[in-house]
């Protein structure tokens, strides 16, 4: 069965939920689920102005948010695994010299230790 609970010829290509590509995380429009959270006045404002300005919902933007934090969270956690495990690290400056600068753009900054 697949996720539509059909099996895989009962669903046509043209069925196929289509896929929205985000710079940092890859969505697919499966049916979802309800889920509810508790946000400060301040932080639910900011969240309801920038979904005003941009045309996009509340929904889309704590999604977005909810994807990055588990995605660099499962980084951090595989980084800590390798750490755990003492495997071969190497530093930036070292990656840097091997294979060439890596672009301003393409770092991330790490997350607060709060949120980890």
């Amino acid at each position: 069965m697949n996720r539509w609970g059909q099996p895989p010829s009962a669903v046509r290509r043209s069925e196929a939920p289509p896929l929205m590509v985000d710079a940092e995380c890859v969505i697919l429009s499966y049916p979802t689920t309800m889920f509810s959270i508790r946000l400060e006045p301040e932080l639910e404002q900011k969240l309801d102005s920038l979904a005003k300005q941009t045309g996009r919902s509340k929904s889309y933007y704590a999604r977005k948010a909810i994807c990055q934090y588990l995605e660099e969270r499962e980084d951090y956690l595989k980084g800590i695994a390798t750490l755990e495990r003492r495997e071969p690290t190497i530093t930036l400056e070292e990656l840097e010299r091997t294979l060439g600068p890596v672009p301003i753009a393409a770092r991330k900054p790490l997350p607060p230790a709060a949120l980890l």
